[in-house]
Parts: structure tokens; sequence; C-alpha cells
């Protein structure tokens, strides 16, 4: 006779943190937060921190707020045991991270959905792979969020709002009830994003304004109430029409002839 087998309960695994800039180190402090939540709790800790992973060579080797870069991004595919998130992206250039995550092309199942301990979310709320909450955010009611998602601490998204992967909302924003954040947004420090209004593709919102009315893709927007003030930089309309995308004003959002040459794929620090 066969004995049972032992039920297997949850297990701790690796985790992989590609960049080591500031939203890398916040994520770091995240999972190290969410660990010691389990262990408080008498639970299995669901992640180990295993390192950093960043393209500057200046890095490798070298602790981050004692986390150890282990080298540079392509290590990814020398752990198939490890998860992985991608914490890149600024302001500057808020299309990097799809960038990196095309570059890696990784499967879905390899990357690691990272919530701080403190964040409420919701039951009828979804987080999508890769995505990050830090601390304080808050998901109300049924509100969907796509996968690579950046939300920085105490942001808030209200009933029914729905964010495109590799969106970014920067801390402290508030999205009113069904909003529509589409691929790639970037939405600054503290803004403001009235109800059932659509925030388009690769757009970027800037710090502290107050959204009223639609966004197009691919545009900047600013002030209280907000106004366009430019099409957005060179990489978020690359990637809006990789998508097949129109930009908001047509040929008015071009910023010049000739060909645009692509930026260079960087997983590390310099990008954020």
């Amino acid at each position: 006779m066969t004995a049972p087998s032992a039920p297997t309960g949850p297990t701790t695994q690796d985790l992989l943190i590609v960049g080591a800039g500031g939203f890398a180190r916040e994520t770091a402090q995240a999972v190290r937060d969410a660990v010691a939540a389990d262990r408080e709790r008498g639970r299995t800790p669901r992640w180990r921190l295993a390192g950093h992973l960043d393209d500057d060579p200046a890095l490798h080797g070298r602790d981050v707020d004692g986390v150890p870069v282990l080298g540079a991004g392509d290590l990814v595919h020398r752990r198939p045991d490890a998860r992985v998130v991608v914490c890149v992206g600024s302001p500057r250039d808020h299309a990097v991270r799809a960038r990196v995550v095309r570059r890696l092309a990784l499967p879905e199942s390899r990357y690691a959905t990272v919530v701080h301990p403190t964040a409420a979310v919701s039951a009828s709320s979804v987080l999508g792979a890769g995505s990050v909450l830090l601390a304080h955010c808050v998901l109300t009611a049924a509100v969907r969020v796509g996968a690579h998602v950046a939300v920085m601490p105490h942001a808030v998204l209200t009933h029914d709002d729905t964010v495109g992967d590799f969106a970014t909302l920067a801390s402290g924003v508030r999205l009113g009830g069904g909003v529509r954040l589409g691929r790639g947004a970037y939405v600054g420090a503290g803004a403001l994003v009235r109800e059932n209004t659509t925030v388009g593709a690769w757009s970027l919102t800037g710090m502290g304004s107050t959204v009223l009315a639609d966004v197009p893709p691919g545009e900047v927007w600013a002030g209280s109430p907000a106004r366009r003030l430019r099409a957005a930089g060179g990489p978020a309309l690359d990637e809006l029409r990789a998508d097949g995308e129109a930009t908001g004003r047509g040929p008015e959002t071009r910023t010049g002839p000739g060909t645009r040459t692509r930026p260079e794929t960087r997983m590390g620090s310099t990008a954020g």
C-alpha cells in the first residue's frame, strides 16, 4: 500500500527585480515588507528577494539598499526558477518598461505581481502579471489593472476604473469612477482625473493636474484644468504607432521630418 502524500502548502519563490533605480528600490522594499507581514501572521512568505538585475556594469556586484545587483537583465534566462518584475521607467521615458518586457520575451507565467501589505485591493478588482502596487494604494471596487503597471504610494483607483498595460500612476494620483487609462499612459504625482474620463494611450499628464476632459493618445497635458502642451516624447509615440493607434492631433504631433532612431533599451537604473 502506498502512503498518502503529504499536502503541499505554499512555497517561497525567488524574485528578481529588473532595474536598480528608484522604482526598483521601492519595489524591493515592498517585497521585504510583504515578507515581514507574512512572517508576523505565521504564513510562508511568498517571495525571497534574490536581487536586482541592471545593465549598468558599474552596479554589478554592489548592493543597493542591502540588495545585491547580480548582473545584467538578461540573467533572467539563466534563472528559470525565479519570478520577475520589471521596475524601470520615468516621465522622461515612460515607454522603457514596454521595451524591456519585449526584449526579455518571457512567458507571462514568469512575471510576479507585487502588492505592498498596506495596499487595499477589493475582491472584485483584478491585477495583471508584472504589476506593482506600493504602500497605501487603494482599489475600491471592480478595478481592472493590466500587466506591468506601476501604481505608486497613496494612489486611489475607484469603482470600475480600467488601467491599460504598462501604465504608470505616480504617488497620490486620484482616479474618479469609470476612468479609462490607456496602455502606457503616465499620470504624474498628485493628479486628479474626473470620473468617466479617458486618458489616452502613451499620453503623459503632468503632476498636480486636474483632468476634466479626455486626454488624446500620445499627448502631454498639464495644469488645472489640464490642457495640451505638446506631443509626447519620441519613445512614447513609437509605441503608439507600434500599437496601431493614431496620435491625438494627426500631423500636429509630428516632431520633424526624417526617420527617428529607436532608443537603446537598457534594463537599468538610468531609466528610473
